[in-house]
């Protein structure tokens, strides 16, 4: 169907030349993908290479190739992400949280951290980013929308109480949610965002997309499949894509 969190050039350890965009899109038809989205990692703009991607998905008329960008979302730094997204003419920007007060909290190296601190108040840390990043205008989608799980810390607190100002804010402001599929290979190991958020996402009728997070080609639309599966399951009936920062819709029917 549509992977739309794909980051060609990783963590900064390959460049963005044809030969790996070739391997994404490659892998993207292998899957019987319909759209694929790369959204590289805000910090590496100076190795991105936008104009060679459009021209190499001449190659692939199969295909529906975006190009979008995933913005580190950080209180205060909404002008530095404005300005970004005024250089190119992107499908789709992903706003997402990585960082707490500066902390970087999704690596490996603050597991422990996460342990130590109280489960709610962790939470209500990183949902109120959230909130503000949804509610910022600059985003057509919000990533990972409970990444704070990553670790397998849960909170005492109902997490749909948790969670209920972010997911007021992205209803009112029309953004899409993903089912990103890389949490099942973190030690949390489901997707992100957990089945009872998906269920209060259909409720409100707010719309979802679809990513692996995908950071080699070999991943891309890892899993896709199943994250439609389970959306139907929860009785949605469509996902959607986007072109020019407009939502394309896509039946699962």
């Amino acid at each position: 169907m549509l992977d739309l969190h794909v980051h060609l050039v990783g963590h900064n350890d390959r460049e963005a030349n044809r030969e790996n965009i070739r391997a994404f899109l490659d892998q993207a038809s292998r899957r019987g993908l319909k759209e694929i989205g790369f959204a590289d990692h805000d910090y590496y703009w100076d190795q991105m290479n936008f104009p060679l991607i459009r021209e190499v998905a001449k190659d692939y008329p199969q295909l529906d190739v975006r190009i979008g960008l995933e913005a580190e979302y950080r209180p205060n730094e909404e002008e530095r992400i404005k300005h970004l997204l005024e250089q190119y003419p992107f499908d789709f920007v992903i706003g997402s949280i990585h960082e707490i007060a500066g902390w970087a909290f999704d690596i490996s190296e603050e597991e422990a951290k996460h342990w130590q601190k109280d489960a709610d108040e962790l939470y209500r840390g990183y949902f109120e980013v959230v909130t503000r990043a949804a509610s910022c205008g600059l985003f057509t989608t919000i990533g990972h929308f409970d990444l704070i799980k990553i670790f397998g810390v849960r909170p005492r607190t109902d997490i749909l109480v948790l969670a209920d100002e972010s997911l007021t804010a992205v209803a009112a402001h029309g953004l899409a949610l993903e089912v990103n599929t890389n949490g099942r290979y973190k030690p949390v190991q489901e997707f992100y965002p957990e089945q009872r958020l998906r269920e209060e996402i259909q409720r409100r009728g707010i719309d979802f997309t679809l990513g692996s997070d995908a950071h080699c080609a070999e991943v891309v639309g890892r899993d896709i499949d199943e994250a439609i599966l389970l959306l139907r399951q929860s009785g949605v009936r469509s996902i959607v894509g986007f072109e020019n920062r407009a939502k394309v819709s896509y039946s699962l029917d």
